[in-house]
């Protein structure tokens, strides 16, 4: 056979390894994210450490802020492509007639714990206690502020009753708490197991079981998603397809990985130094994860309910519940990835 021969052979068994995409609309997509390190986008970092974004013939940049509605500003105005954020955004930035598409699922249920500092335990028996404390939230306006909001309705207060300040969702905000800054905390895992396993916070509100999340809110919501504007989603359909594969596969990954392949696939930084208390933390919310990137219908009615009790902008009957989620993508991946 001839050196020719060889390497037109060659060529064709290497052609037919590697995976087939459809031609992408943008191949450089960049992700902006509140709180990278929280549970609560696991799955993100998922696809990115075992490459799975490459895989679908993606250069994924994920940039990194406070808390989701500081990432989403990022989006809004420009300077990233998708937000890795809650899914309710879609629905209170309709409200504002701006019009954004979540179309995969990181996590079915919102993850949010709230809980009282250890100080201020004894004077809370009732969500009315609130007033006048001090809340930390990731920022202002993001999904762990709407959890504040909700408890705030059960007390009968105003939203003016509360002082708001954003902590983020890592060291600062354990920070925050520990250093008597802040009266009270609304965050995800690993920070509020830390919390509570160190003695600082007595916990009153607890949204990463189902039995908590329905406690609180009445139902499951679904919570953390990538979205982007539905202009966006039109003219990059493969694209969205692509990223919507890697988290799809992402989520079908973390469904049967022991907490070992966890600890060796996350950056040491997630740990807060130790890796006990991650693995306990990641106990608490493994239920709350998404199975296979889906929304439930169900899940999306009860966000918008939820939403129109405490925000004068949200009127359930002007928005258009079909046009903030979609499981078109997602569909397409379980059948890649089953």
């Amino acid at each position: 056979m001839s050196n020719w021969i060889r390497l037109v052979l060659s060529a064709a068994v290497i052609a037919l390894a590697l995976p087939a995409h459809a031609a992408l609309e943008k191949t450089k997509v960049h992700i902006a994210v509140g709180g990278k390190s929280a549970f609560y986008y696991l799955p993100l970092t998922i696809a990115e450490q075992l490459g799975y974004f490459k895989d679908e013939g993606l250069d994924v940049t994920i940039s990194d802020f406070a808390g989701g509605s500081v990432a989403l500003r990022a989006v809004v105005g420009g300077s990233a492509d998708v937000v890795s954020g809650a899914y309710e955004h879609t629905i209170s930035l309709q409200g504002k007639k701006q019009f954004f598409q979540a179309f995969v699922q990181q996590g079915r249920l919102p993850q949010i714990s709230m809980a009282i500092s250890t100080a201020k335990a004894a004077t809370y028996k009732s969500p009315k206690d609130l007033k006048g404390m001090k809340v930390g939230v990731s920022a202002p306006g993001s999904s762990t502020n709407n959890l504040v909001n909700q408890m705030l309705g059960k007390g009968g207060l105003k939203k003016s009753d509360v002082s708001i300040v954003g902590v983020g969702l890592g060291a600062g905000a354990i920070a925050a708490m520990k250093s008597g800054q802040i009266d009270a905390i609304s965050n995800t895992d690993p920070v509020m197991t830390k919390l509570e396993q160190d003695g600082s916070v007595k916990m009153i509100a607890d949204t990463r079981t189902f039995k908590g999340t329905i406690e609180v809110w009445g139902a499951p919501l679904p919570a953390g998603c990538l979205y982007a504007p539905i202009e966006f989603i039109k003219k990059n359909p493969n694209t969205v397809q692509a990223l919507t594969n890697a988290i799809v596969r992402a989520d079908k990954w973390l469904a049967t990985a022991s907490p070992q392949d966890i600890l060796k696939t996350v950056p040491e930084a997630y740990l807060l130094g130790d890796k006990a208390l991650y693995l306990f933390s990641y106990g608490k919310i493994k239920e709350a994860l998404s199975l296979d990137g889906s929304i439930s219908d169900v899940g999306a009615k009860a966000t918008l309910k939820a939403l129109a009790a405490f925000d004068d902008q949200i009127k359930p009957t002007d928005i258009k519940l079909d046009q903030t989620y979609t499981n078109e993508f997602v569909k397409k991946a379980n059948a890649k990835y089953k």
